[in-house]
């Protein structure tokens, strides 16, 4: 081959080479600029799903799942309620209630503006949680025994030592008129201890007494330290110091709408866990009778769900049972009075039919003409008895009809006159 053919040649395999680069180049362009529509269409409809799910959970209001997910817990160490496999951390700050109706209107202005303080100030999600609880006077009826029986005791001491003055005829009269004084002054004291105790223990049978109690609740994940070589202990260590200050913070800024609070310890943040599981056993069973008999690990002593039904079931069943009964028995009374009645009033007609039906069984022992002439007896007897009847019954209407005759007659009597 001469060399201008060979020069062509190279000249069109480069082209042809150029013109597939060329192709490579536009399909690769093509594919980089469909994939990132599709990406921004996937970001697009992410955050459009995301609105939807906020403008959903604004017009709903709170998620009712919340309060589920605050008693869903794995322990309790550290003043810190943990949850999700130590991913999540809560610490509840209570606060005290203040009694906003008798308040004048200058300090209802600054309690306003104290919370709204407290809310610009907020700068991480909190949940607040109330807790309606009935007051237990338990505590308060144990206190006031131990003092009365320390007040009783120290009275019987200074009774033997009054008698032992008397006996001793060595003091006088000033001296034993002030000591029968300070006997009369511990014996008074110890009845009024006494009306104290029985006035407790009778407001403690009034279970309408209640009391609400005001949480809030202070959320922390770990996915906030930013940390992730971390074991577990180090990750709950630095959890703690970043949500006490937190809690902390609630605490200084609350303070400004007259609200005193304090960040739970864990045997409280337990105990209001116990009380939130065992709503109707923990006026039986407390917290404080759990730790004592011991059971450390327990958080619900409230029977199963179906096993609370079927009791209200049985009750229920109880009490329909009990009224029908009653009903029934009132029914078949009432009926048996009514053949009661009927009896009476045909008392005279049941004793003639009996008598006859005696003469009838004796007809092999007396004739029968006498028989005959004794049923005829009994039957004038009882017609001359209803004979009277009608007599008397037309006697009394008669006499009911002419009584207010005669009123009318005198009547006119009157005016002429």
């Amino acid at each position: 081959m001469n060399n201008p053919e060979k020069l062509t040649a190279l000249l069109t395999y480069s082209l042809v080479a150029i013109v597939i680069l060329l192709f490579v180049l536009i399909a690769v362009f093509a594919i980089m600029t469909i994939k990132n529509k599709q990406k921004e269409l996937e970001e697009t409809e992410q955050k459009d799903d995301k609105k939807e799910n906020s403008k959903k959970q604004k017009s709903l209001g709170e998620n009712k799942q919340s309060i589920h997910k605050f008693m869903e817990f794995e322990t309790v160490d550290d003043n810190m309620i943990i949850q999700d496999n130590s991913k999540r951390f809560l610490m509840i700050v209570e606060c005290q209630g203040v009694n906003y109706d008798l308040m004048s209107g200058v300090e209802k202005t600054s309690v306003e503006d104290g919370f709204v303080q407290f809310l610009n100030t907020l700068r991480n999600p909190i949940q607040i949680y109330i807790q309606t609880r009935t007051v237990n006077l338990e505590s308060s009826i144990q206190t006031y025994k131990e003092r009365l029986r320390k007040n009783e005791d120290k009275l019987n001491v200074m009774r033997i030592s009054y008698d032992e003055m008397i006996e001793s005829k060595k003091y006088s009269k000033e001296e034993l008129d002030r000591a029968f004084f300070e006997l009369t002054k511990q014996s008074n004291l110890c009845e009024y201890g006494k009306d104290i105790i029985s006035n407790t223990e009778r407001m403690s049978l009034n279970k309408n007494i209640l009391n609400k109690k005001y949480y809030i609740i202070v959320p922390y994940y770990a996915s906030e330290l930013g940390l992730s070589n971390l074991d577990k202990e180090e990750t709950k260590s630095l959890v703690f110091s970043e949500l006490y200050t937190r809690a902390q913070a609630i605490v200084a800024s609350i303070a400004a709408c007259g609200v005193r609070a304090k960040i739970l310890k864990s045997d409280e943040i337990i105990d209001l866990l116990y009380m939130s599981y065992n709503r109707d056993e923990a006026e039986v069973f407390g917290f404080d009778k759990a730790i004592m008999a011991n059971y450390n690990e327990m958080y619900s002593t409230a029977p199963e769900v179906l096993d609370k039904k079927m009791q209200e079931l049985d009750k229920i069943i109880e009490e329909k049972a009990v009224e029908k009964a009653r009903e029934k028995l009132n029914e078949a009374m009432s009926e048996k009075r009514q053949e009661v009645q009927e009896k009476e009033d045909n008392i005279e007609y049941l004793i003639d039919e009996l008598a006859k039906l005696l003469l009838d069984e004796n007809e092999e022992y007396i004739e029968k003409d006498v028989i005959k002439n004794a049923k005829q007896k009994i039957d004038n007897a009882k017609a001359i008895n209803e004979a009277k009847e009608k007599i008397k019954t037309k006697e009394g209407g008669s006499d009911n009809e002419e009584r207010p005759k005669k009123k009318r007659g005198r009547k006119p009597k009157t005016t002429t006159e």
